[in-house]
């Protein structure tokens, strides 16, 4: 009851519209004496339908004024004909549909900017502000920290505000913001961005910037500014309104004139009225939207799909898209007197004392090549270093060269390709070796961009936070030629205004993705591994890790709008046919109305095919391969 009551406040229209129609109904039915003879239920209705055709016909002046005109000067023209010859029913029906289209039109459009909410639920409210020398920290709000105020950032906490690393070094995870999925060491006076995520080990920052400056608050702004500067799309059907109107005034208006009876200029606008193109598009796009459903790809609104289907440009980022986002084991180099295994199930034993995301990675990778870690008798883990532990009597140290090399001078860097990063190992004082570590590439990244191209689009970039040779070495595996890297999201969002060939698509994952995703033409979160604001800032969301689903989304796009084209045409076509057949007297007004629903149903029932089916998902899916 609760969503009812909801429902009806949000559109009163459309629940009073099913209030007047079930009166109407009962007085027809159950109406005796009275009530039948002075024909109430018509009067009702018909007295209803006016009040909305005037309501609508102040909109529509204001439309002409400014030199447009939609679908909804059919919509009033209809109303006033089929009150005029009688049919009363019709015209409520064409209430229905107008404000109910316009309901969902509202209700798909209509996002409320929930991905602010997410974002500020991530943002720190609170700053561990530090006193004096003597280590005592008092907190206060984040809006109250000033530029050169000491902070404390305890473990797994998020920076607050950009600053400046006090402490002789520090580990952080700056997906949200770079989308780098590989934490980033700072040493003492490296910058700090806010958003960043401390690791296990506390630091002290020197504030360089106030709350609202810093960079995790303008991603917040960017997002604000993206979603209020979107245009509202252009309904599908209003580019048919001006010739169909036109064409029907022009029909009715000659056959009233060879006939001279004003009754033939309302027979031919009964059969004009404007239900195929209210119906066939918003059929067409609920069912190319429940169809993409069916596949995990949730698609916002209809004017999504016909943005998607006319792409020119994809733009991707790297990490988490392209990408798995997750660091793999891709060798094990064993030094001299080392046999592979031997040192990797070392290696993989120290690092179950570490909760790096690297140690995570090699454990993981160990464990799947059937290498079981072995307990140490003593481990100890040095921040943003490495690990050093007692396995087998055996100290065994893991991390960076520098780390590794205070224990065994002798250890060298390894000779490793762009995107990869190498993990240094020492046993009981000697180099024993390095394991090398990559965020692959999806297996069907390149298959995906093939077929966006096939699908029509014109160019794919990629726009990431990675450094440049880690990105270029991607690009060139996936046949990318226009990369750009090193990129802050304010420059995403730039690169993407700037881009001619539209509309735009953006895929991405990751808060750092939200505004760019926003602000692009149409935005594809890979929601299911992505965070919540870039999901809601999207327009299409993929919920399984899969990135061909955005080919196969601009694919259902297209047959969608294929679909709702023909279904237009098709209404168009018999309403055409009908108004000649009553220009000619052979349609009287209550035939013609009838008829009119058989073109209804028959524009329903082909707009229903860009549903699928069983047969036609499977070649959808077959032709990815």
């Amino acid at each position: 009851m609760n969503k009812i009551a909801s429902l009806t406040r949000r559109y009163p229209i459309v629940a009073l519209t099913l209030l007047v129609g079930i009166i109407a109904g009962a007085i027809e039915l159950f109406g005796q004496g009275v009530l039948a003879e002075r024909n109430v239920a018509r009067w009702l209705i018909s007295a209803f339908a006016l009040a909305i055709a005037a309501s609508q016909a102040v909109g529509m002046l204001r439309n002409l004024l400014a030199g447009r005109m939609g679908i909804d000067v059919l919509a009033i023209m209809a109303i006033i004909a089929t009150v005029s010859v009688g049919e009363y029913w019709a015209s409520l029906v064409i209430v229905l549909m107008l404000s109910g289209g316009e309901a969902l039109e509202e209700y798909a459009a209509g996002r409320a900017r929930r991905e602010l909410g997410a974002l500020m639920d991530r943002a720190p409210r609170d700053a561990h502000r530090m006193l004096g020398e003597d280590g005592q920290v008092e907190d206060v709000p984040v809006s109250e920290v000033a530029i050169g105020d000491r902070l404390l950032v305890r473990p797994s906490e998020v920076v607050p505000v950009d600053g400046v690393l006090l402490s002789a070094s520090g580990s952080f995870d700056e997906s949200s913001l770079t989308g780098e999925s590989l934490p980033v060491e700072r040493s003492r006076g490296a910058a700090v961005l806010s958003g960043s995520l401390n690791s296990e080990v506390a630091v002290v920052i020197e504030a360089t910037a106030a709350a609202s400056d810093s960079q995790y608050q303008r991603i917040v702004a960017l997002v604000e500014e993206a979603a209020e500067s979107r245009a509202p799309l252009v309904r599908l059907a209003d580019r048919f309104a001006v010739p169909f109107t036109f064409g029907s005034l022009l029909i009715a208006g000659i056959a009233w004139w060879v006939s001279g009876d004003p009754v033939r200029f309302a027979e031919v606008l009964v059969v004009a009225t404007p239900c195929p193109l209210l119906i066939a598009a918003p059929v067409a796009f609920m069912g190319g939207m429940s169809r993409a459903s069916r596949h995990g790809i949730i698609v916002k609104g209809g004017g999504t799909l016909e943005q998607l289907s006319r792409a020119r440009t994809f733009a991707f980022d790297k990490t988490g898209t392209l990408t798995y986002g997750d660091p793999t084991v891709v060798a094990v180099q064993p030094a001299a007197d080392f046999e592979q295994d031997e040192l990797f199930t070392l290696v993989a034993s120290a690092e179950q004392y570490s909760s790096h995301v690297l140690a995570t990675a090699i454990v993981e990778a160990a464990q799947e090549r059937g290498l079981t870690p072995r307990e140490a008798a003593e481990a100890r883990e040095e921040a943003t270093n490495g690990v050093v532990a007692t396995i087998d009597q055996r100290e065994v140290v893991v991390g960076k060269l520098a780390f590794v090399a205070s224990f065994a001078p002798e250890a060298r860097a390894a000779s490793i390709a762009s995107g990869e990063l190498a993990v240094y190992v020492a046993v009981d004082g000697r180099f024993a070796g390095t394991i090398l570590l990559s965020d692959r590439v999806r297996g069907n990244a390149r298959s995906t961009i093939d077929r966006l191209l096939s699908l029509g689009v014109e160019r794919v970039l990629m726009l990431t936070g990675d450094a440049d040779a880690t990105a270029r070495h991607v690009g060139r595996d996936l046949g990318i030629g226009n990369i750009q890297a090193e990129l802050l999201p304010e420059d995403k969002v730039r690169i993407v205004q700037a881009i001619t060939e539209r509309p735009v698509v953006m895929v991405g994952d990751g808060v750092n993705d939200a505004p760019v995703l926003a602000v692009a033409d149409v935005g594809i979160a890979m929601g299911a591994r992505g965070a919540t604001a870039a999901s809601e800032s999207a327009d299409v969301i993929i919920t399984v890790d899969d990135v061909s689903k955005t080919a196969t989304a601009m694919a259902i796009a297209q047959r969608t709008m294929q679909v709702a084209l023909q279904s237009i045409w098709l209404g168009i076509a018999l309403s055409v046919g009908l108004m000649l057949f009553a220009a000619f007297g052979f349609l009287p007004a209550i035939l013609g109305a009838a008829l009119q629903e058989v073109v209804d149903l028959a524009t329903i029932i082909n707009a229903s095919r860009a549903l699928g089916n069983a047969r036609s998902d499977r070649r959808l899916v077959s032709s990815r391969s």
